[in-house]
């Protein structure tokens, strides 16, 4: 990694060309979703994504050490929760 990738969080900072290889099947689906125009921005936010993913599970494993793992129970009312969250009539995104 260059000096100067290394001034910049995830997300932020100028373009920079490299080369990666893809399966062929994703890069058609690519292609089919967004032209050749749009891959290397669909790319970028697509490891943008899995960089959060990332971070977010170590601070998950961070956490369970310290405060130890979440109880059945407590997984089960969250999961009740977000479900709820996503079939609200109020507060679905497509009603903006």
């Amino acid at each position: 990694m260059t000096a100067a990738h290394a001034d910049y969080p995830p997300g932020h900072g100028p373009a920079s060309k490299v080369s990666v290889s893809l399966r062929a099947g994703n890069v058609r689906a690519i292609r089919e979703r967004v032209g050749t125009r749009g891959f290397s921005a669909y790319v970028d936010a697509a490891v943008e994504r899995q960089i959060e993913r990332d971070l977010l599970e170590e601070a998950l494993r961070a956490n369970e050490e310290r405060a130890g793992s979440a109880t059945a129970d407590f997984r089960d009312e969250a999961a009740a929760f977000f479900r709820h969250l996503k079939t609200d009539p109020d507060l679905r995104q497509d009603n903006e």
